[in-house]
C-alpha cells in the first residue's frame, strides 16, 4: 500500500519499501542563458542529455531490462502490465480505445476518423460533435509526437485527412493554461495508486525585438535553433517577419519534448490531493497499473481539486517519467528515477503473470514493429 509521496532516495531493496520514501524537492528551471547562444550545436547536444539520441540515453538501461527480463522470464515482460492497453501501452496501442477508459468529465472531446471517409461526412461528424476550429488531430496509432497537428481551419483538415495513412483523432484545442503530465502506479492486489512524476512543459515561444526576424531569434536559442527546419515548414515566409519589441509568438502549440518544448520538473505538486485526484480518475478502469496522463488544466490549484481537468492522452508501459529530461533533474538522478520506474513497472509484470496474465510473445512484438513501419 502507498503511504507517502516519492522520495528523493530510491535505492532501496524492495519496491515496496521505495513506494514509501520522501518526496523530492523542485527546483526552479533557470530559461536558456545567452552564455549558451554561441555555443555549437554539437556541443549543446553533448553536454545536455536531454538532446541525446534515444538510444544513447537508453543505453546504460539495458541491464535494468535484462533483470526484469530474469526476473519475469520474458523478454517482453512490460506487455503484461495494463491488462486494459493492448500490449500494456507499449506500442501500436488505440489511443481513442484508451480515452474511451477515462471518465467523460475528466477528458477532451475525441472522436476517431476514418481516413476513407468524404469530406460530406467529415463536416457532418464536426456538426454531430460540436467541434470548432481550432482543432488537434493525432494518429489514432502513433508516438512522439509524430503526425500531431493544430488544424486552424476545415481547409487544413482537408489536408490533413487526405495525407492520413490510417485511423486518426480529432479534439477540440484546449486553451487551458496549464499543461502536465502525470505519471500514475498501482500495484495489482492494491486498492489505491498514485502520483509518481509530474511533468510542466514550457512551450516554444520567442519575443520580438523590433530588429531580428523569427528566424535570428530563435537561432539565438540553443534549444530553438534545433527546431528552425520544422517551424520554416510550417510558417514559411513568416520566418523572415521582423515582431515589435516585446510581442511573443508561439513557435509551436504541440507540447512534444522532441518538438521543442521543455520539460520542467514539477514532481513539488506531488502530494495526497493529487493521489487522490487520480485514484478517483482510475478507480473503474480495470486492469490499468502503469501510465502517463497527458492534460490541460485551468490551474494547479483545479488540478488538486479536481476540476477542469481535460486529460487529452494517456499513455502506457511506454511511458516516461517526463521530469528526467529537466536538466535541473540532473543525469544520476534522472538514470535513479528511471530506475524505479522500471522496477515498479517489473514488479507489476511479474504480479500480473502470478494472476494469470501473459507477456506477448518475441514474434509478436517484431511483426506489430515491423507492421507498424512498413
Amino acid at each position: 500500500m502507498f503511504t507517502e509521496p516519492m522520495t528523493e532516495s530510491r535505492e532501496t531493496e524492495t519496491l515496496q519499501v521505495w513506494f514509501n520514501q520522501p518526496k523530492p524537492q523542485n527546483q526552479e528551471v533557470p530559461s536558456d542563458s545567452p552564455r549558451e547562444f554561441q555555443k555549437p550545436d554539437w556541443w549543446v547536444r553533448l553536454v545536455n542529455y536531454e538532446y541525446w539520441p534515444f538510444w544513447v540515453f537508453y543505453f546504460p538501461m539495458i541491464p535494468v531490462w535484462l533483470w526484469q527480463s530474469i526476473r519475469n522470464r520474458s523478454l517482453t515482460w512490460f506487455t503484461a502490465t495494463n491488462q486494459n492497453i493492448e500490449y500494456g501501452g507499449f506500442f501500436g496501442e488505440s489511443k481513442i480505445g484508451i480515452l474511451e477508459q477515462i471518465p467523460s468529465e475528466y477528458k477532451a472531446v475525441c472522436v476517431s476518423i476514418e481516413p476513407t471517409l468524404s469530406e460530406e461526412s467529415l463536416t457532418q461528424i464536426l456538426q454531430n460533435e460540436n467541434l470548432p476550429f481550432p482543432l488537434v488531430a493525432k494518429p489514432n496509432v502513433g508516438e512522439r509526437g509524430n503526425q500531431v497537428a493544430k488544424l486552424e481551419s476545415f481547409e487544413q483538415l482537408r489536408q490533413y485527412h487526405t495525407a492520413a495513412e490510417g485511423p486518426y483523432i480529432l479534439q477540440p484545442f484546449i486553451t487551458e493554461p496549464v499543461e502536465l503530465g502525470v505519471l500514475f502506479v498501482r500495484l495489482p492486489g492494491e486498492k489505491t495508486g498514485r502520483v509518481t512524476s509530474v511533468t510542466g512543459k514550457e512551450f516554444m515561444t520567442v519575443t520580438g525585438d523590433g530588429r531580428s526576424t523569427v528566424e535570428e531569434l530563435m537561432a539565438k536559442n540553443p534549444r530553438f535553433r534545433f527546431q528552425i527546419p520544422a517551424v520554416k515548414k510550417r510558417l514559411g515566409i513568416e520566418m523572415n517577419d521582423v515582431k515589435p519589441n516585446g510581442q511573443p509568438l508561439l513557435l509551436e502549440p504541440i507540447g512534444n519534448h522532441c518538438r521543442g518544448t521543455r520539460f520542467i520538473n514539477r514532481n513539488d505538486l506531488i502530494c495526497e490531493e493529487l493521489n487522490a485526484v487520480f485514484n478517483l480518475i482510475t478507480q473503474n478502469m480495470d486492469g490499468f497499473y502503469f501510465g502517463r496522463f497527458d492534460l490541460k488544466v485551468r490551474s494547479e490549484n483545479d488540478l488538486l481539486n479536481g476540476r477542469h481537468i481535460y486529460i487529452l492522452e494517456l499513455n502506457g508501459a511506454s511511458s516516461e517519467p517526463g521530469h528526467v529530461y529537466d536538466q535541473k533533474t540532473g543525469l544520476i538522478r534522472a538514470y535513479k528515477d528511471l530506475i524505479w520506474h522500471w522496477n515498479a513497472l517489473g514488479e507489476i509484470a511479474v504480479r500480473n503473470q502470478k494472476s494469470g496474465i501473459k507477456p506477448a510473445s518475441v514474434s509478436e512484438i517484431i511483426t506489430l514493429i515491423r507492421q507498424h513501419f512498413t
